[in-house]
């Protein structure tokens, strides 16, 4: 069994955001039998619009490994998770996105501070390029929050110190709970080695995707140093180098 794990800003998704240039690359590893698993530092909401778009029914992992959505009936087996909706089965890593913006809003006047929970839908579409429709799905958080802007450093010193992680992605920094994109990752892996031996692969740009990377057999990264990774500038190149 083949398992890729995508990023997907300026990985899988371009600037503006359409999904349209990602169908040739996603079509091809689902041809070839790939799971393929967005791991992402956007929400599930945002990952959904981009699985209907591109027809992708594997698990996927939201909020910079915050939480894993497995569909329902998808494995054949039993495993835990947290809770439960209709649609998914859901492993929680991360913490409550209440609690990270509580933080937040205690320092944000002392660092100049602007993130989703103290920015209005106009704030963020200029903050982040994303269309108007996209920009409601992105400020829709469960377990996370994104830094846009500061006016002075340190933040990061006292976020860690009430024991959250600050992880920098292509663009922003995110604030999570005691989790990465990894840990998620191994979640999912051990789950599928239940069924098969598995084959696994991830792509990414930031540095928030390193931890990724370095849980599985053959990594490959996009304008990011990495040890093991393979460099490629661009998805689609993955297919001249898998088969």
């Amino acid at each position: 069994m083949k398992v890729i794990f995508l990023d997907l800003d300026k990985t899988l998704i371009g600037n503006n955001y359409s999904p349209k240039p990602a169908k040739e690359i996603v079509d091809f590893l689902k041809e070839r039998g790939f799971k393929v698993i967005f791991n992402s530092s956007k929400t599930r909401l945002e990952q959904e619009y981009y699985r209907n778009a591109l027809k992708v029914k594997d698990p996927f992992i939201v909020e910079n490994g915050s939480a894993v959505y497995i569909p329902k009936n998808y494995f054949p087996f039993e495993f835990p998770f947290t809770r439960e909706t209709r649609e998914y089965k859901i492993i929680e890593l991360g913490t409550a996105y209440e609690i990270i913006k509580r933080s937040l809003d205690k320092i944000s006047n002392e660092f100049g501070l602007k993130y989703y929970g103290n920015s209005s839908i106009e704030e963020i579409v200029e903050f982040t390029g994303l269309p108007r429709r996209l920009a409601k799905l992105a400020a829709q958080r469960e377990y996370s929050e994104t830094l846009f802007k500061w006016n002075k450093s340190g933040f990061e010193e006292k976020l860690k110190k009430n024991d959250f992680k600050v992880s920098k992605g292509s663009r922003f920094y995110t604030v999570t709970g005691a989790t990465d994109k990894g840990k998620a990752a191994r979640v999912l892996l051990n789950l599928y080695s239940k069924l098969e031996k598995v084959e696994s692969y991830a792509v990414g740009d930031g540095e928030n995707d390193i931890p990724m990377l370095e849980v599985v057999d053959n990594p490959f990264a996009i304008g990011l140093s990495h040890n093991r990774a393979k460099n490629i500038k661009k998805i689609n190149e993955l297919i001249e180098v898998i088969t």
